[in-house]
């Protein structure tokens, strides 16, 4: 048994105070990311960016907890949307890594926050670059995972914490995710959510074919 993800994506903030709020953080993503790129990540201090952003540290960690925090905010945007699109599931047929890809392609499309995938980009290319944001990274990935592992278990019914089915159908899902990611990053153009998804669904296909795939036979050149 499968399932499949909830079709309400998330809502843009509808409020005065909610939507001051999103400009507060767009503003602090943007100032960031720029003095990253400009400084250096490592040069770059939290006072230069709550100055730069004309915001109090105060109101930079309401936001955030850092500095990688900030760097990889829209990679954490989607994870989260992704974690609750798994909450939502309800059962129907298909496998589970099917259901996997929609769910994470409803994520996506929940990600209408200007400039969203120019973002995207640039936290990545700090993350290559910064032992620190790959560290941040790859702690907030394990929680995530062991989270939404959970829960997915819990929503198809499966008791037996021994069976490495579900937990091994989201780690290539995660595989696949980065896969798609890089190749989007380093295609020239502008960077767009249509062109994510394009990726990520090609990805997908060769992710579903790549536990069959054999490769080419050898040759025979006739030596003995």
């Amino acid at each position: 048994m499968s399932t499949t993800p909830s079709q309400s994506a998330p809502r843009p903030p509808t409020s005065l105070r909610e939507r001051k709020k999103q400009q507060t953080r767009d503003a602090l993503i943007d100032t960031a990311l720029r003095l990253f790129q400009q400084n250096g990540f490592a040069e770059t201090t939290l006072d230069e960016v709550c100055a730069t952003a004309e915001v109090s540290k105060r109101t930079f960690f309401r936001y955030f907890a850092g500095k990688e925090d900030v760097a990889v905010a829209p990679h954490h945007e989607l994870w989260l949307a992704y974690q609750r699109e798994i909450e939502s599931l309800t059962p129907t047929r298909g496998t589970v890594f099917e259901t996997l890809q929609e769910v994470l392609l409803a994520a996506l499309e929940g990600m209408t926050t200007p400039r969203w995938a120019e973002r995207a980009v640039a936290g990545r290319q700090l993350a290559e670059t910064s032992p620190s944001i790959t560290a941040h990274c790859l702690s907030f990935c394990d929680r995530i995972s062991d989270e939404t592992w959970r829960t997915l278990c819990g929503r198809l019914g499966l008791t037996d914490t021994e069976d490495l089915r579900p937990r091994l159908a989201q780690d290539l899902l995660v595989a696949a995710f980065h896969s798609a990611m890089e190749q989007w990053a380093q295609q020239p153009g502008p960077k767009t959510l249509p062109g994510l998804r394009s990726r990520l669904q090609d990805t997908f296909t060769a992710a579903s074919q790549a536990t069959t795939f054999t490769g080419a036979p050898a040759l025979d050149d006739g030596r003995e």
